[in-house]
C-alpha cells in the first residue's frame, strides 16, 4: 500500500516539487495574463451564431410554431432533426422511470426555457431577433411546481404516460423498531432551497464538421467530454471515431458543466447541415431561468437518542424535485437515492430508516452540484443534532463526539455499509472546539452584546465519499460506470514529459498537482512536464472530472505510468551505463550506478535520434507508456471536515455576520496543500451562498422568479470572511500516495454550521430555522412568530 514517504519508484527525493510541495499552481500564469482559451474565444471562418427559442410556459401542449416566411431557412424545429433521438439517461435502479428529452420540444414542453426552435444568423443579436419573430401557439396546463403536491393522487402529470409524477422511490431499513422507545425523540421538516450553479463561465458551445477527416469537431466548456462524446454519439447515430470533443479552459463546473445539452446535439446536428461552423454562448438569463438547477431537498425526519445523548436510531423521508428531465449521464436519481445511503454521515447508530422519492416537477432537471446529496444530508442530520443536544441539556459538540465512528474501528462499515477507509472524526472535532473556544462563547451569551445583537456558536461535520469506482457505480445501472483510469506518459526527445489524462481541469490546478505527482515518480522539473487534457482525440478513455475523483483516480493512473516508463528508462540507462539493471536506481531524473549516471533527457535523446548507440537487445517498447490504475478497494475515500462558526444576528433586521468561521480537515496526504486550501476556500463560499443568499424560487406557474443576479443573490468578498483553516493527514490505505479526494468538502457543511449558529443565537426567544437559505425575511418572520405565540389570547 503505497500511504508512506517512500513511494517504492518514486524518484523525488524530497517535497520540493513533489508530492507535499505547496507549488504555485502552472496555469495561472496565462490565465492571469488574460491567455486562456474559453468557448466564446474560439473564432473559425465563417462561423454563424444561435439562438433559441424557449417555452415561455412551464407545462404546455405545443400546438403549433409560427415562423415568418422570410426566415424559413433559418430556423429549425424537431421535425426538420430527422434522425436525432432524444436524450435518455435511465437507470437499473427497480422501478426507475424514463423520461425521455427531445433536443427540440415535440408536442408539449415541460419547463420554462425548454427548447423549441433553433435560430441561425451571422451576430446573436440577428439570431435573437429572429427567435423574437418566432410565434408559439401553446395550450396552457397546470404546473407541478411543488415536489410534494406532486406526489398527491390527482396531481397533473409532467409524463402524461408514467400515471404519477415519482422518478424513483427508495426504501433502506435497519431495524427502526428498536429505537422507537427511545426517551428522547425529535422530530422536524427541514428543507434546502433550489439553487443555480452559477459558475463565472456560463456554458457554450462551437460545432464544426471537417469533410476531409469525415469528423464533428464539438467545442464545449465541459468536465467530461468522452461522456459528452458518448451522449452524441447515441443522438446523432454516428460512430464515435466520427466524434471529437474539446474542451478548452473551463471557468468553473461544479457539476452543471457534467451533463450532456440538448444545445450540443442540436449545434452538431445544425453544422452538417449547413456546412459552417456554429456557435451557441449561454447568457447569465439562460442560465438562471432555462439550465440545470441543484439542492431542492426535503426532510420529514425523525431522530431517536438516549439521555446521554447517544443515538439509538435515525428515520427519515426524502423528497428531491429532479425537475422535468432525467439528465444525461448521471440520471434524475441519483440525489435522492444517494441520501438514503449517506444520511447516517460519520455517526454509529444501531437502527435507521430512510424512504426517498426522486420527484418530476415542471421545473429545469437536477444536477448534482459540489457536494451533490450531502450538503442536503448534513443540513439536516447536523440540525437535528443540535436538538437532540438541546432536549439532552447537552453541549452540541459532546453530542458529537459521544457518537462519531473512532478512530481504532477504522476501516469500517457504517449502518449503510459505507466503507470508510480511515480518519480521526473525534479528534478533528475537538480541534474545531478548541479552535472556537465554546467557553468563550458562552461566556460572551450571558454578558450579551451592546448592540442589540445575539451570538451564536454552531457546529457540522460530514464524510465526503469521493473516486467512487466500479462497484460502486455498476449498481446504479446509469450511463457511466467509471473503470481503470489511464494515462500516458512520454519522455519527448528533448527530455520533457508529456502526460495525458481524459479528466479536465475546471479550476482543480490538475496541469500543477499531476506535473508534481510526474515529478515524484520520475524526478523530471515540473516545469518540462506538461499535461494535455480535454481533448477525445488525444487522451485516453475517461468519465471526467466529477465527484472529486481526479487525484486518486487521474493521479494514481499518472503515477503508475510514470513508473512504468522509469522502468522503461532503467533499463535503457543500464545499457548504456554497462550494467545490469538490478544495479541501477531512478533518482532525480537520472539513471544512477557504480559506474557513473545518465540523464532521462540523455536516454530520451539517444533513444528518438541517435538509436545506432542503443544495443541490440533494448525493449523495443520505447518510452511512451499508457497504463491503467485502479484502487485497491474502490468503494471511494472517505475524507471529512469539521466546521465550527461564530455568528452575530441582529433580531430587528435579520442580519447574519459571521464573526468566526474554523475548518479542521483531513483529506488524507495532500498533493500541494496550496491548491488544496483554495478548493477548501471556494467551497467555503459556495457554502455561504446556501446557507444565506441562494435560492431560485418558482410561483405556482412554474415561473422562475430570480432572473437576474439581481434577485439571484450570490455572495461577494463582503460576505465571505477568511476561515481558519487546519488541516490532518490521514492516509488512505487504498490509493497512491494514500490520497482521498476534497474538491467538495468545503461546500458542504456550511449551511448546517451557519443554521446552528443562528438558531443557537436565537433559541432564548424559541425560535428556529430550518430552512435554508436563512434570510433576513425568515429569521424576521420567526421571530414575529414567537412573539405571537408567546401573546395571551385576547
Amino acid at each position: 500500500m503505497r500511504n508512506e514517504r517512500d513511494f517504492s519508484s518514486g524518484a523525488a527525493t524530497g517535497a520540493g516539487q513533489g508530492v507535499g510541495a505547496r507549488l504555485p499552481r502552472k496555469e495561472d500564469d496565462r490565465l492571469m495574463r488574460g491567455r486562456g482559451q474559453f468557448v466564446a474565444d474560439i473564432r473559425l471562418a465563417g462561423l454563424q451564431d444561435v439562438a433559441f427559442v424557449r417555452s415561455p410556459l412551464a407545462h404546455a401542449r405545443l400546438k403549433a410554431i409560427h415562423v415568418p416566411e422570410r426566415y424559413r431557412n433559418v430556423v429549425f424545429r424537431s421535425a426538420d432533426l430527422v434522425g436525432i433521438k432524444p436524450i435518455r439517461a435511465v437507470s437499473g435502479l427497480p422501478g426507475f422511470k424514463i423520461s425521455e428529452q427531445p433536443v427540440l420540444a415535440i408536442d408539449k414542453v415541460r419547463q420554462v426555457g425548454e427548447l423549441v426552435a433553433m435560430c441561425i444568423a451571422p451576430t446573436r443579436a440577428e439570431a435573437e431577433d429572429i427567435a423574437a419573430s418566432v410565434i408559439l401557439d401553446l395550450e396552457e396546463l397546470p404546473a407541478v411546481h411543488d415536489m410534494l403536491k406532486a406526489r398527491e393522487p390527482g396531481s397533473a402529470l409532467v409524463h402524461d404516460h408514467w400515471g404519477d409524477n415519482v422518478f424513483l422511490e427508495t426504501n433502506f431499513e435497519v431495524d427502526i423498531s428498536s429505537a422507537l422507545d427511545a426517551p428522547i425523540k425529535v422530530t422536524r421538516e427541514i428543507s434546502t432551497a433550489r439553487q443555480c450553479m452559477s459558475p463565472l463561465e456560463g456554458r457554450g458551445v462551437v460545432a464544426t464538421f471537417d469533410h476531409r477527416l469525415d469528423q464533428l469537431t464539438l467545442y464545449t466548456g465541459s468536465q467530461m467530454p468522452h461522456i459528452v462524446r458518448n451522449g452524441l454519439s447515441d443522438c446523432l447515430d454516428m460512430d464515435q471515431g466520427q466524434i471529437r470533443i474539446v474542451s478548452p479552459d473551463v471557468g468553473g463546473g461544479f457539476g452543471h458543466k457534467g451533463i450532456l445539452l440538448p444545445e450540443e446535439v442540436c449545434l452538431s446536428w445544425l453544422t452538417m447541415q449547413r456546412n459552417c461552423p456554429v456557435r451557441w454562448i449561454e447568457d447569465r438569463r439562460e442560465h438562471l431561468t432555462a439550465s440545470a438547477n441543484c439542492r431542492e431537498h426535503h426532510y420529514k425526519i425523525t431522530v431517536y437518542a438516549d439521555h446521554d445523548g447517544k443515538l439509538r436510531g435515525v428515520d427519515c423521508e426524502a423528497t428531491v424535485d429532479s425537475g422535468a428531465y432525467s439528465s444525461y449521464p448521471f440520471s434524475a436519481c441519483l440525489e435522492a437515492a444517494q441520501v438514503a445511503s449517506i444520511l447516517p454521515g460519520p455517526y454509529l447508530m444501531p437502527a435507521y430508516r430512510c424512504r426517498t422519492f426522486s420527484v418530476a416537477t415542471n421545473k429545469c432537471p437536477i444536477l448534482p452540484y459540489r457536494g451533490v446529496a450531502r450538503t442536503g444530508v448534513c443540513f439536516a442530520l447536523e440540525i437535528m443534532l443540535d436538538l437532540v443536544a438541546a432536549a439532552a441539556g447537552l453541549e452540541p459538540g459532546d453530542v458529537r463526539l459521544r457518537n462519531l465512528v473512532r478512530p481504532e474501528q477504522m476501516p469500517f462499515d457504517n449502518i449503510t455499509n459505507k466503507h470508510f477507509d480511515s480518519g480521526d472524526y473525534p479528534e478533528a472535532m475537538r480541534r474545531a472546539l478548541t479552535m472556537i473556544d465554546v467557553g468563550a462563547v458562552r461566556a460572551r451569551q450571558r454578558k450579551s452584546e451592546p448592540d442589540g445583537r445575539l451570538i451564536g456558536v454552531g457546529l457540522s461535520i460530514y464524510c465526503e465519499q469521493a473516486a467512487h469506482g466500479t462497484s460502486v457505480y455498476s449498481g446504479w445501472g446509469i450511463p457511466m460506470v467509471p473503470g481503470h483510469e489511464q494515462a500516458t506518459a512520454r519522455l519527448t526527445p528533448d527530455g520533457g514529459l508529456e502526460i495525458k489524462v481524459g479528466v479536465h481541469s475546471h479550476g482543480q490546478g490538475m496541469e500543477t498537482t499531476l506535473a508534481q505527482v510526474a515529478h515524484e515518480m520520475l524526478g523530471i522539473d515540473v516545469a518540462k512536464v506538461r499535461v494535455v487534457h480535454g481533448d477525445t482525440a488525444m487522451t485516453p478513455y475517461s468519465t471526467g472530472t466529477w465527484g472529486s475523483r481526479s487525484m486518486v483516480m487521474a493521479g494514481g493512473a499518472v503515477a503508475t505510468a510514470c513508473h512504468e516508463l522509469g522502468e522503461r528508462a532503467k533499463r535503457i540507462g543500464a545499457k548504456l551505463l554497462q550494467l545490469d539493471e538490478a544495479d541501477v536506481v531512478l533518482e532525480e531524473g537520472q539513471i544512477k550506478g557504480a559506474s557513473g549516471s545518465v540523464s532521462l533527457k540523455e536516454i530520451a535523446y539517444t533513444w528518438y535520434r541517435r538509436p545506432q548507440d542503443l544495443p541490440p537487445d533494448v525493449d523495443p517498447g520505447g518510452l511512451e507508456v499508457t497504463s491503467g490504475y485502479k484502487p485497491q478497494r474502490d468503494s471511494g475515500t472517505f475524507s471529512y471536515a469539521a466546521h465550527a462558526v461564530i455568528v452575530a444576528v441582529d433580531p430587528d433586521l435579520g442580519d447574519v455576520e459571521i464573526l468566526d468561521y474554523v475548518i479542521v480537515e483531513d483529506g488524507g496526504v495532500l498533493v500541494n496543500p496550496m491548491i488544496v486550501d483554495g478548493q477548501i476556500y471556494g467551497g467555503f463560499a459556495q457554502g455561504i451562498g446556501t446557507a444565506l443568499y441562494e435560492e431560485m424560487p418558482f410561483d405556482t406557474a412554474g415561473q422562475p422568479l430570480a432572473t437576474t443576479l439581481a434577485d439571484y443573490l450570490l455572495p461577494g468578498p463582503t460576505e465571505v470572511p477568511q476561515p481558519r483553516l487546519e488541516h490532518m493527514e490521514t492516509p488512505s490505505p487504498y490509493t497512491q500516495f494514500g490520497v482521498k479526494g476534497i474538491g467538495e468538502g468545503g461546500a458542504i457543511a456550511p449551511p448546517a454550521a451557519i443554521a446552528n449558529a443562528v438558531n443557537d443565537a436565537l433559541r432564548s426567544l424559541g425560535t428556529e430555522l430550518l430552512h435554508s437559505p436563512i434570510t433576513p425575511r425568515r429569521i424576521v418572520e420567526a421571530i414575529l412568530a414567537a412573539r405571537d405565540a408567546e401573546r395571551p389570547a385576547a
